[in-house]
């Protein structure tokens, strides 16, 4: 009997987003599940909008009607399914859901990545609900965290659901080991959507990754540049990493602020992988997490930043610091999805 992932291959480098889905492949692996890539021949950051448009139409079409038969009729003794999600298709997870039914008898689980639900489509019910229909083809559901799956029951989801935790972080860089307590910060992302670094006014310094920065920035945040998700861990050298969005340094705001009430932010796992601590937002689902292992702050408001810090002995943040260690080896060995999926399975 084989078990398998499918997964849509993302072209993105220098960005957080196809890591998450590489890292579940690997660690699925040690559960004998194996990858089966989607491409619909089409790149999110380039600038042939319409000629990548039209090959994708067409690249789903074959797929469709002729890929995914001839997948599931050769793996008939198919025994659990994987759907990495979102696949950005609702046509292409129907017709997955739909060979695999005519061909297998296997149980069909997903992994969530991104709820739209609640990210994109919270004013467009239509679309929400189809995305509903959507999760209810499955036999069970992982989802990041008790309150994104709260949110999911009470929104019409009646599959059995499973808390991730957190994601885990395959890093093959050596863990930051403790140098002491300075009160230094860093933030890693697209830099675009980080309009909040405009209102940071803190004296504590805080280092930025990321592509797309400001033209500058005031004297307390340092730009760093852009590094691979796997290079990246090297160069976070600070004592925590900043868990933030929006456009406010009052609160977590906009599309993706308010989506931090809900979301695991891959960033989070980022920074506790490579062995520092984190500052997120008091309000983020992830806050809950933090506060129960020990390995960071929760703060309502960035400029509250400075006292929140000089409020921290040595002592505390060396026990956060060792508390991070214990996370960070979880996350490197898969600990977070092989033990939901063995749940589910």
């Amino acid at each position: 009997m084989k078990r398998y992932i499918i997964s849509l291959r993302d072209p993105a480098k220098n960005v957080g987003g196809p890591k998450a889905n590489m890292d579940n492949i690997h660690n699925l692996e040690k559960l004998g599940f194996s990858n089966y890539w989607l491409d619909y021949g089409w790149n999110f950051w380039d600038n042939h909008g319409i000629k990548n448009a039209i090959k994708s139409r067409v690249n789903k079409f074959k797929m469709a009607y002729l890929t995914l038969p001839r997948f599931f009729k050769q793996h008939s003794d198919m025994e659990y399914l994987i759907l990495q999600y979102p696949l950005y298709s609702a046509y292409t997870m129907k017709r997955i859901v739909e060979c695999m039914r005519k061909y297998t008898k296997a149980k069909l689980y997903i992994i969530i990545h991104d709820v739209e639900s609640i990210r994109l489509y919270i004013n467009e019910p239509e679309k929400g609900a189809a995305e509903i229909e959507s999760f209810n083809l499955a036999d069970g559901i992982i989802g990041h965290n008790q309150k994104m799956n709260t949110w999911l029951k009470e929104n019409g989801v009646n599959v059995p659901l499973i808390d991730l935790g957190i994601f885990d972080y395959d890093n093959p860089q050596p863990l930051q080991k403790y140098t002491g307590y300075s009160k230094t910060l860093c933030y890693a992302g697209n830099l675009i959507d980080a309009k909040f670094l405009d209102e940071y006014h803190q004296k504590s310094n805080l280092t930025v990754f990321g592509p797309n920065p400001a033209e500058r920035y005031n004297d307390s945040i340092e730009y760093k540049g852009q590094y691979t998700p796997e290079e990246l861990p090297k160069h976070l050298t600070q004592n925590f990493g900043l868990v933030w969005h929006g456009t406010s340094a009052d609160t977590c705001n906009g599309t993706f602020g308010k989506y931090l009430r809900y979301n695991n932010p891959h960033k989070t796992s980022l920074y506790l992988s490579s062995g520092l601590p984190v500052i997120i937002w008091d309000q983020a689902a992830l806050a809950d997490f933090v506060k129960e292992n020990g390995v960071g702050i929760t703060i309502s408001n960035l400029n509250d930043l400075d006292e929140k810090l000089n409020s921290i002995t040595e002592e505390e943040y060396h026990q956060m610091h060792d508390n991070v260690e214990k996370i960070a080896k979880k996350m490197r060995s898969g600990y977070y999805v092989t033990t939901a999926v063995n749940k589910l399975i």
